[in-house]
């Protein structure tokens, strides 16, 4: 039973996505199923609203695989620098509500930025760079990061 649990924990994040992904997949099949239905009506405004809903099943599709494909680069970039010793080391001080000091993680966002300035084509530095904009709340500026990282890890593969 131990073991069962112990897996849920460390697997809940990928379990939540498989059934949010499943779910988005069903309501794009549901969708894609609406919008043949109303092509195949002979009433114009019909047709054009069937024509309109089927781009829904194609950019929900498009946002799907993108989402997956990101996340899987950024769990395969973070496995290459846990091999390497590199990912960085949450030690940073926590409110009793859990949530990080925002001054303790301004101060260790500096030391990520400057490495990232020093190696602006090292996919590690902007890895790390990332986790402290997370650390630090600026989650736009995390991902943009993280992005960043992805683009030179598949150039560099």
């Amino acid at each position: 039973m131990n073991g069962l649990v112990g897996g849920f924990r460390k697997n809940r994040t990928k379990i939540w996505v498989g059934a949010v992904t499943l779910l988005l997949v069903f309501y794009l099949v549901v969708s894609f199923q609406r919008s043949l239905l109303l092509l195949a009506d002979s009433n114009l405004t019909a047709k054009a609203i069937g024509a309109a809903y089927l781009v829904l099943p194609v950019v929900g599709a498009w946002a799907l695989i993108r989402e997956l494909m990101f996340g899987a680069r950024t769990e395969q970039m973070a496995k290459v620098l846990e091999a390497e010793g590199g990912l960085p080391v949450d030690e940073l001080p926590r409110t009793p509500g859990g949530r990080i000091v925002r001054a303790a993680a301004d101060a260790e966002f500096e030391k990520y930025r400057a490495e990232a300035e020093s190696a602006p084509d090292d996919w590690r530095s902007w890895f790390r760079l990332s986790c402290a904009y997370d650390a630090a709340g600026d989650r736009k500026r995390a991902r943009a990061s993280m992005r960043d990282a992805v683009r030179l890890f598949t150039a560099a593969s």
